[in-house]
């Protein structure tokens, strides 16, 4: 009963550690290409994802979709803020070869 507990702990522990590390990425890229381009940068969708998980960075995926009008679900938050990680990598990358 004991290690079924610890084992359930430690499960969720390790769940929540890489959603606040995810969070973290996600507010960084957002706040790069928010201070270098300007959130309009972002196409709409994209944009109004970003503004959410900056003003809500402790939200989960679920709470994030819910926010949005209409409504998305965890995978079509996730993909949005991939795309928008995606992103801000490319124009870092650009902005390196651009100054070297």
């Amino acid at each position: 009963m004991r290690n079924n507990v610890n084992r359930k702990v430690n499960c969720e522990t390790a769940n929540l550690n890489k959603t606040i590390t995810a969070s973290v990425k996600q507010v960084e890229d957002i706040t790069f290409i928010r201070d270098k381009f300007g959130l309009s940068y972002l196409p709409k969708p994209l944009e109004e994802m970003a503004i959410a998980r900056m003003d809500f960075p402790e939200a989960s995926l679920k709470e994030l979709g819910q926010m949005m009008e209409p409504p998305v679900g965890k995978s079509g938050v996730n993909h949005r803020l991939r795309k928008i990680s995606d992103m801000a990598e490319i124009l870092r990358e650009d902005m390196v070869t651009d100054n070297g």
